[in-house]
């Protein structure tokens, strides 16, 4: 099977899942937390499907991350006046 026929059986599954949590909860009332969480649970798998499904269906070029270019330039000496060295103590000061 392809990965579209794997996907299709799944959201048929899924279809008939969301049929038999309805029934349940027609017959069981919908105001207990564990029908709650079933129910929660049985729409983030749909909502879990529709993201793979829309992850296959984008071509499978594999994204190079963007390059970043760091200047060769010193930085500015006015973003650190307000900080301390690591390790080294206070500026202007000398060790003992």
């Amino acid at each position: 099977m392809s990965v579209h026929d794997d996907l299709t059986a799944v959201q048929r599954c899924l279809d008939d899942l969301s049929r038999s949590v309805g029934r349940l909860e027609q017959q069981l009332g919908s105001d207990g937390l564990e029908m709650r969480r079933v129910r929660a649970d049985a729409a983030h798998l749909k909502e879990s499907v529709a993201l793979l499904r829309e992850a296959t269906a984008q071509p499978a070029t594999p994204r190079r991350p963007e390059l970043l270019t760091i200047p060769d330039t010193p930085y500015d000496d006015s973003l650190w006046i307000d900080t301390d060295d690591e390790g080294l103590g206070a500026r202007h000061r000398h060790a003992p």
